[in-house]
């Protein structure tokens, strides 16, 4: 992931050196393991961390130096961690295993903690949507639908209903962690042919993982439905900019992303305030998709495993989970952030719609007045081209126009913006569930 987009403690967990030293806990572990059931003599693990290199930039460079011997990149760690414990006891290191068991093992300890920084980076995006919608749950705004201007809602309501998506989002995560924290050490075609069944046990205990059954490498499925997780993220956050994106245009102005005394908007128009933020997460969003597809086309390993996974792997899972806690941090942070221009909503709302927003409660008035649906219909939808040609309000329109039966107190009724919005509010109720779900 280039530096632009990595937050530092998500970018420290997929470092060469994190990667490294996660195989060699993996590897110190299975010689305590091993000494545990009485394979290894006594003394042989206390021995083998306390002669185990250090994982520095010089360890990582010794692997490298070795891997233009090897060919092979565990292969090069086995040799070097070897010439550093020594024998005796380096004879234990990687015994019984394979490559897989290593590295599958290492690395889905390492997603899980990166999973973890995902699912708080998500909760700290699910409570700034629910404090916005809190703070704005009475605040109008005009509900648009095909991007037209359709009813009246409220910023509450579309902050609640993101925020309950987000949760959503936040129990993928959950779940995904949940699939991925899993462990094998079980040898070349998972059969335990040359490895006791305890030393898996045992490591995948002390790294915090389930064992499962598996062939030389852990299926696949986990690692895409964790990627999947990592894109659902991704769309949840570009419907949040998108929204954003659309509400900022200069003719709405309902909305403006957070703007510093000392930024520029533009480097030839000094005006200029453009949601770039919004853009940018849009944009990653579409990036955090394209992994999903990676990930699937790595399920269809060859019989008991073959290494076309193992490059994709590489670029795609440190880069979906570097992104996605790019993304959700900043989404957090422009949410909390966001600038709603309450007044421009409202005036959009009611002057600048010229009141069309309450052509359905027109409609039911008039049937509940006598009129058929389809002449109630025609009525209104006639009246309404004339307010937009007249640039009048659509109530003036109606209280001129003899077909309609509606007496001024009717009318007053049908655009009472107050009865329209009077159950606005459930979605910042519904808020009350993710509290809940938090207290659990």
């Amino acid at each position: 992931m280039i530096p632009r987009y990595a937050r530092a403690d998500m970018a420290e967990l997929f470092s060469e050196q994190a990667r490294l030293a996660m195989w060699l806990e993996v590897e110190l572990l299975v010689v305590e393991a091993l000494e545990e059931i009485g394979a290894a003599p006594s003394g042989t693990a206390a021995a083998a961390r306390e002669r185990a290199p250090k994982v520095d930039e010089a360890f990582v460079a010794a692997v490298a130096e070795r891997e233009k011997v090897t060919d092979h990149d565990v292969a090069a760690f086995v040799d070097v961690v070897h010439d550093a414990v020594g024998e005796p006891v380096a004879r234990w290191i990687h015994y019984g295993l394979t490559s897989s068991d290593v590295v599958d093992t290492a690395q889905c300890a390492t997603l899980a903690r990166a999973a973890d920084l995902l699912i708080g980076a998500s909760s700290e995006l699910v409570a700034a949507l629910s404090a916005r919608a809190v703070e704005l749950e009475h605040v109008p705004v005009a509900g648009r639908t095909h991007g037209m201007i359709a009813e009246p809602t409220t910023f509450g309501a579309k902050f609640a209903l993101w925020a309950l998506q987000a949760h959503r989002d936040r129990e993928r995560l959950v779940a995904a962690r949940r699939r991925i924290a899993v462990g094998k050490l079980s040898g070349a075609v998972g059969t335990y042919s040359n490895i006791d069944p305890a030393v898996e046990a045992y490591v995948c205990e002390k790294l915090g993982l389930e064992p499962v059954p598996a062939t030389q490498v852990i299926a696949r499925d986990r690692h895409a439905e964790y990627l999947w997780a990592c894109a659902c993220v991704g769309a949840t956050v570009e419907l949040i900019a998108t929204e954003v994106r659309h509400l900022s245009r200069s003719e709405v102005g309902e909305v403006e992303e957070p703007f510093s005394a000392t930024q520029k908007g533009s480097s030839a128009m000094p005006h200029k305030r453009n949601p770039v933020l919004s853009e940018r997460l849009c944009g990653l969003a579409r990036v955090l998709r394209g992994y999903v597809n990676a990930g699937l086309e790595d399920v269809a390993l060859w019989h008991e495993r073959d290494i076309s996974h193992s490059s994709v792997e590489r670029i795609v899972l440190p880069d979906a989970s570097s992104l996605a806690c790019y993304v959700l941090r900043k989404a957090a942070a422009l949410v909390a952030n966001l600038v709603v221009h309450a007044e421009r909503a409202r005036a959009n709302l009611v002057e600048g719609s010229l009141g069309l927003v309450f052509s359905q409660s027109a409609l039911l008035a008039l049937v509940g007045a006598g009129l058929s649906r389809e002449q109630a219909y025609r009525i209104v939808q006639r009246d309404s081209a004339r307010a937009r040609d007249q640039q009048r309000d659509l109530r003036a329109v109606l209280s001129d126009d003899p077909d309609v039966p509606l007496s001024s107190e009717q009318l007053d009724e049908v655009f009472d913006l107050g009865r329209l919005l009077r159950h606005s509010g459930r979605a910042v109720a519904a808020l009350e569930s993710l509290r809940e779900d938090d207290r659990r």
